[in-house]
């Protein structure tokens, strides 16, 4: 059972835009048993052995922040094709850009700055209170990386054979209670 609550992200690690220098900052996560424990059962696997992080934040547009970096974990899944559980690794790029909220933004930037994004980029992220989580932020990659479908190396899908219009539809008793039509 792991000591998180729901509205709590199994991985936290707070960032302050503040605690950025002009020259960027390395940031490493490693996640403890207990987080791993809580990644896992956050996202229905057996396991998560290892999960780390390696990011570089850098200040981003006056008061905002990017995030680059990598993630890699070692897990357990269940194989949908055999329900054998087996081992795999993951590993995902991060990007992400983060601004604070229009509202929260300093009136020079509010007036000079155009608040247009070039159409082939995403938004930035919203910073609250003028920080980001960069534990969560490693947690929603990861969760977003997870194959919705696991199959173990080797194991492929078999179709059924040609037999199957044989097989009687589970409706096929309810005609039976039909009564019969008059021609």
């Amino acid at each position: 059972m792991n000591s998180f609550s729901d509205s709590r992200p199994p991985l936290s690690r707070r960032l302050a835009v503040s605690d950025v220098p002009p020259e960027g900052l390395d940031v490493d996560i490693s996640a403890t048993p207990d987080e791993c424990g809580a990644l896992a059962s956050q996202n229905g696997l057996p396991a998560v052995h290892a999960l780390q992080a390696e990011l570089r934040a850098q200040r981003w547009r006056g008061d905002g922040l990017k995030v680059d970096g990598e993630l890699r974990a070692r897990i357990r899944q269940t194989c949908v094709a055999t329900l054998e559980e087996f081992d795999s690794q993951l590993i995902e790029p991060i990007h992400m850009r983060f601004a604070s909220p229009p509202e929260e933004a300093p009136r020079s930037r509010r007036r000079h700055e155009p608040a247009e994004i070039a159409l082939d980029e995403d938004p930035p992220d919203p910073l609250i209170g003028g920080a980001v989580d960069l534990g969560a932020v490693a947690s929603e990659f990861f969760t977003l990386a997870l194959d919705p479908y696991p199959r173990k190396p080797g194991v492929h899908f078999i179709e059924p054979s040609g037999d199957a219009a044989q097989v009687v539809s589970p409706f096929a008793a309810l005609g039976r209670l039909k009564p019969p039509r008059d021609p």
